[in-house]
């Protein structure tokens, strides 16, 4: 069976520029006026030195995901997880290496990625649904679905620019979740829920994976990856560290992070 998403040597590399002071020179205030006509304000307070510093934030990446399979993403902060996802969404470009997804992809990345923020509730549903590659008919068969699901009915005339982060958060994933994407990439959002929605969260994305779509999910709540992931990924400082059964490279994990916290 070929992979609906295949990942081959990727890698994410990050110029970063550090300013350094450099030794202050006092001078006369005679120096300092003559020095002012040949030299900028900027050299007169101090010499200012950029020295480049590269950062990989993923360093040859390889994964398969088959069809209808739930893949679970771990690894601390800093791991380079979230660049790993934008990616695989198109948000940003990889240095190296190649991604291909065979399907249709809804992502629930930073709040409010993909909202306009000047346009209504019932106007992001239609413009995400676009994106998604839904035509109107489809989106008008879930409308009413997915803005229940939200709970966001006394606001579907308002622009999303005035939403919390949490209606952001339930308006977004209830437009990924019933809008039925063949590949569904979520991040730890969901986090800023309330427990109620996190729970209505839990149970909906039961729901997608019995409909046999494919995800990609990132979280740090380890029971939400044994309960719902049938394999995952550890990633740690850019690089695949280990990849297999859900559990099994979950309890990895927590073994290699306790140890280092002792």
């Amino acid at each position: 069976m070929r992979p609906i998403i295949k990942v081959e040597n990727l890698s994410k590399q990050y110029t970063i520029s550090r300013l350094v002071e450099s030794h202050l020179r006092y001078d006369t205030l005679r120096e300092s006026m003559v020095t002012a006509v040949k030299k900028s304000l900027e050299r007169l307070n101090g010499k200012r030195e950029a020295e480049n510093e590269t950062l990989w934030a993923l360093k040859d990446i390889d994964f398969e995901v088959s069809p209808g399979e739930v893949m679970g993403i771990i690894g601390p902060n800093g791991a380079g997880k979230s660049t790993l996802l934008q990616i695989m969404s198109r948000i940003i470009e990889p240095t190296s290496g190649y991604v291909y997804l065979y399907g249709q992809v809804g992502s629930l990345l930073e709040i409010g990625t993909g909202f306009h923020p000047d346009l209504t509730g019932r106007e992001n549903v239609y413009l995400n649904g676009a994106v998604l590659g839904m035509g109107r008919r489809e989106i008008n068969a879930k409308f009413d679905e997915i803005v229940t699901f939200a709970g966001i009915e006394r606001f579907l005339e308002t622009a999303v620019k005035h939403y919390s982060s949490g209606m952001y958060v339930r308006l977004a994933f209830s437009v990924a979740a019933h809008l039925n994407p063949e590949i569904l990439i979520v991040d730890e959002v969901l986090a800023v829920g309330d427990a109620e929605f996190q729970k209505k969260c839990f149970d909906k994305m039961g729901e997608v994976i019995k409909s046999g779509r494919t995800i990609l999910l990132v979280t740090h709540s380890m029971g939400m990856i044994t309960q719902l992931c049938q394999n995952a990924i550890l990633i740690k400082g850019g690089q695949l560290q280990k990849i297999g059964p859900a559990e099994e490279v979950v309890n990895y994990y927590q073994s290699i992070s306790q140890a280092e916290a002792v």
